[in-house]
């Protein structure tokens, strides 16, 4: 199984962001993951990969995910053929529809209906695609608009294509198109409500991988999942109360449990739950926060 780590830590300087990501390497984590977010996220996702790459070399470097409406198509296309230049093949490039309210109040940029704004990330994962053949590439596709565009810097390596979402709409377009597939909360309502939180079920996670594999015919994409909540301890009611309690989340501690996205109890019981991820669903590859990293040492131990 692959393990993800993201950075939501505070960037306070390169050399602390040097030693962060070092040590991420160091840990036997398989991917280093930034999220793309005005407030929230601590530095500009393509920018930290970038320096990620320049003092690691064996880790991979992604985004989770991208915001498909921060950026033109051509434009990040150029950005990630450069970056995957930059880090020697090591890019996973992470792209989802956004969703979060606050990042478009904050900016001023238009939060479009869920409709639209999925046409125009199947547009970008198309021409995503396109240029991944060599190119040249001329696409009309919804946001996109391109005539002989081609994919300068020449990648030798193509960047794994990451989708993620919670909605049957995106995880279709996800099935049919990505490289790894990233099950999460159904975000509709534009934040981390009662409809997201209930769409964190063993029965919503269950629909979920359906619609992928539908979708995905005879492929067969890697398919991801947070561990929102992740932390190996001997008093597991008490840590998800904590965590509850932190957040806000309109879950009593037995259903936060018992979601797939928590891996929370002993040792054991995560490696059980880490099984479970695998053997019923599919899951091959699993991220959790950088904060959560040291309790998750000894599971990773074990797998190693």
């Amino acid at each position: 199984m692959e393990f993800g780590v993201l950075m939501m830590d505070a960037v306070t300087s390169r050399a602390q962001w040097r030693d962060r990501v070092r040590r991420m390497e160091d840990d036997g984590v398989s991917t280093l993951q930034v999220s793309d977010h005005f407030d929230r996220s601590p530095v500009s996702p393509l920018l930290a990969l970038a320096a990620a790459a320049q003092v690691t070399s064996r880790i991979r470097l992604g985004t989770l995910v991208l915001n498909n409406d921060f950026r033109q198509p051509a434009v990040l296309a150029k950005e990630i053929a450069s970056l995957s230049v930059l880090c020697d093949g090591r890019l996973e490039i992470g792209v989802g529809a956004g969703w979060m309210d606050d990042d478009y109040e904050v900016s001023g940029i238009v939060r479009e209906p869920a409709g639209r704004r999925i046409d125009r990330l199947g547009g970008t994962l198309e021409l995503l695609r396109a240029l991944s053949d060599g190119g040249p590439v001329d696409l009309d596709a919804p946001g996109v608009a391109v005539r002989d565009l081609r994919n300068v810097p020449a990648t030798a390596t193509t960047p794994r294509l990451f989708v993620g979402g919670g909605g049957r709409r995106v995880l279709t377009l996800a099935g049919r198109t990505a490289d790894v597939v990233g099950i999460n909360f159904d975000v509709r309502e534009g934040k981390l409500g009662t409809h997201a939180t209930a769409s964190a079920s063993t029965d919503a996670t269950d629909e979920k991988v359906g619609w992928v594999r539908a979708a995905a015919g005879g492929r067969e994409p890697l398919l991801h999942l947070v561990a929102y909540w992740s932390e190996v301890t001997e008093d597991p009611q008490a840590a998800a109360a904590r965590r509850i309690a932190a957040l806000g989340l309109d879950l009593s501690p037995d259903q936060l449990l018992a979601s797939p996205h928590a891996l929370i109890g002993p040792k054991g019981m995560v490696l059980e739950r880490l099984a479970e991820l695998r053997e019923r669903w599919g899951f091959g590859y699993v991220s959790f926060y950088e904060q959560d990293l040291p309790s998750m040492l000894p599971v990773l131990d074990r797998l190693a």
